[in-house]
């Protein structure tokens, strides 16, 4: 029977333990990516509006929802680059997955077993889905069938052409076209318009926090960051042509 313990398990879930193994996982990301001279390195956390961003992460309204890594090119592009760049999320979910293990089965964590054998098996969930070798959603490949593809014939071999990790730049830029149209239809809509009232008065009781949600390019920027935005496009253009994502 499905009582409350289950339920505030099931919350304990979804907004603490998956949030904490998937970004763990896109570290594995940012990790591989260093050794190959990432640019424009970043970790999206959540989707929606931007709560914060500080440095490389970035962290949306909906934190436990989807994330992702992204980049805008590697500076030293090899075979062995790519295959380190996808183990990244493989090797940092395992290797949370064996010290939690370790520290538990040497009983160094007796606090709440539960909650980190939970957390154990969500990071091994994570791991085994992306070591198996399979095609995803549109025929993309997973990180298992990239690598496998890479240390045979040196790319991608499936039909999907699309970038399996994002441009930063065109990841920003989007965002910030999706954050206009809420702005535009916020204006249009009366109802929209007294959510946003209440809820940046709300937030603006923890100091800036409000205008973090809907966030504004500076004015004085904005043909420097559209310049930034289509080098990166471009730079991820090329990446892609050379059948290297």
């Amino acid at each position: 029977m499905f009582g409350f313990s289950d339920l505030f398990s099931l919350i304990v879930s979804a907004f603490i333990i998956l949030p904490v193994v998937v970004f763990f996982r896109e570290s594995g990301y940012l990790l591989g990516s260093l050794l190959s001279g990432a640019v424009n390195p970043r970790i999206t956390l959540g989707s929606g509006p931007r709560l914060f961003k500080i440095g490389i992460l970035d962290v949306r309204r909906y934190y436990h929802l989807y994330s992702w890594f992204s980049y805008d090119e590697l500076k030293r592009e090899s075979r062995f680059a790519y295959v380190c760049l996808y183990a990244g999320p493989i090797l940092a979910n395992l290797t949370l997955a064996f010290v939690i293990n370790m520290l538990i089965a040497n009983e160094v964590l007796e606090w709440q077993v539960t909650f980190w054998n939970r957390l154990i098996f969500y990071a091994f969930y994570y791991a085994l889905f992306d070591i198996v070798p399979m095609r995803t959603t549109n025929g993309k490949p997973n990180n298992g069938k990239i690598i496998y593809d890479m240390l045979r014939y040196g790319r991608r071999t499936d039909y999907n052409h699309e970038p399996f990790l994002p441009s930063t730049s065109e990841s920003e830029k989007q965002y910030e076209q999706e954050m206009e149209s809420i702005r535009e239809l916020e204006e249009k809509d009366p109802i929209l318009k007294s959510k946003k009232e209440r809820r940046v008065k709300t937030m603006s009781r923890f100091g800036q926090m409000g205008k973090r949600f809907y966030p504004r390019p500076e004015p004085n920027d904005a043909s420097s960051v559209e310049e930034k935005e289509k080098a990166g496009a471009s730079k991820h253009r090329r990446r892609q042509r050379r059948g290297h994502l």
